[in-house]
């Protein structure tokens, strides 16, 4: 006799965590429960390591292994899969010609990227978000610097991902690159501590990266931005556009019969529940909840990681007549990479910056990677490279 099935839509950092929580509660046999995840690529994505691929610092396999590798010796089920549906009543799952109904649905999906009506923009700007996304900047990037000139770089959003991408880039394009961030707002990293965004604003100036602040993007080509500033059009040339501005709630969630916030976030109970839905939980980057202090808790990593342990919990909780438990969202802090071996990382009542932040963030990366095994063979990794780096260039310099 098996338990219930529970079914986990997104394998991201709310979902696949979650599955993995509930692999290690002390089920019986009569209570075990079916777990299935869903998600539309074969690889998680650990997100806030992507622009170490961009770099060539990181390697694919490390920032995106495949949910079959990280699943293997776990009783959960992984299933490729495009969601085209959700029936929140029946908790059933609609996939493509095939129904997949659970007792328990988990609504873990993240965001898109938010692409206004912008002419030019879905043609010619580049997103960041997924693997895909990254592997097709690379080969831009080294498209690029295979030519001649100067390789002038556009990136739209002042947030986290357009700070740390223009860091890194402009490290890795050096003289030869060009590098400006493009934000509506009058100052960059809007939602954190003043010393990270000093951090970031010294190590944007010292890497000689232009701010547009306060400035829109009213159109894009194949060659070009144009840029309004109080009302002045300023067109410049640009090889490349790279759009981190904004995140929106899919489609599909947004259309769902239940509660939603002004974002079209699902409104959840403290406990992740749908309150028109108990045996629906949703949590991340489509789950509208407070913190303690009413303060909607932000769209990260940090944020899903932390739910995902109490949406396990309280699925266990529900199929065994426990009492679930309310999330309390605990800010750890805050980390940023600033180009190579550089960072700035904040929390729990420590500030650093330079390369000890930068050894600190990777780090706490590794502890956060999905499964023992997996850490490992990222650790032993990174303790190796240095030392084959160096033979290699041993034998180099006999040759």
């Amino acid at each position: 006799m098996t338990g219930s099935r529970i079914v986990i839509v997104g394998g991201g950092f709310g979902g696949l965590y979650t599955a993995l929580n509930l692999c290690q509660f002390p089920w019986t046999e009569a209570n075990r429960p079916e777990i299935i995840l869903l998600n539309d690529a074969r690889h998680f994505l650990f997100s806030p390591l992507l622009y170490e691929l961009i770099t060539g610092e990181m390697q694919s396999w490390e920032i995106a292994p495949p949910y079959e590798e990280l699943l293997a010796d776990t009783p959960v089920r992984f299933q490729q899969a495009q969601v085209r549906g959700v029936d929140l009543a029946q908790r059933r799952v609609d996939v493509g010609g095939e129904q997949i109904t659970g007792d328990y649905l988990v609504l873990a999906v993240g965001g898109e990227t938010q692409r206004p009506a912008i002419p030019g923009l879905q043609e010619y700007a580049h997103e960041f978000r997924t693997l895909a996304d990254a592997e097709r900047l690379r080969e831009r990037l080294r498209l690029l610097l295979g030519g001649t000139g100067v390789v002038r770089v556009a990136i739209v959003g002042a947030g986290p991902s357009g700070i740390e991408l223009a860091c890194k880039l402009a490290d890795q394009l050096g003289n030869r690159g060009r590098v400006r961030v493009v934000d509506r707002g009058a100052e960059i990293l809007k939602t954190f501590s003043r010393f990270a965004r000093t951090s970031a604003q010294n190590a944007l100036e010292h890497r000689g990266v232009w701010l547009n602040l306060a400035t829109t993007v009213t159109e894009i080509t194949d060659n070009s931005i144009t840029l309004n500033y109080k009302d002045q059009l300023d067109i410049l040339p640009v090889d490349l556009v790279i759009w981190t501005a904004g995140t929106r709630t899919p489609d599909w969630i947004t259309a769902l019969p239940a509660q939603h916030d002004p974002q079209g976030r699902l409104v959840v109970r403290p406990t992740l529940q749908l309150p028109d839905y108990p045996q629906v939980l949703a949590l991340g980057d489509v789950a509208a909840l407070g913190d303690e202090n009413g303060q909607t808790i932000p769209r990260t990593a940090q944020a899903a990681f932390q739910q995902a342990d109490y949406t396990a919990w309280n699925l266990w909780a529900l199929t065994t007549g426990r009492s679930p438990l309310d999330f309390k969202y605990f800010h750890l802090g805050e980390m940023l990479t600033l180009g190579t071996e550089d960072a700035a990382l904040s929390g729990l009542g420590v500030q650093l910056q330079g390369s000890l932040a930068y050894v600190a963030r990777r780090l706490v990366y590794l502890w956060r990677l999905p499964t023992l095994k997996h850490r490992l063979q990222v650790g032993w990794h990174w303790m190796m490279t240095p030392w084959l780096d160096w033979v290699t260039t041993m034998v180099s310099n006999q040759r």
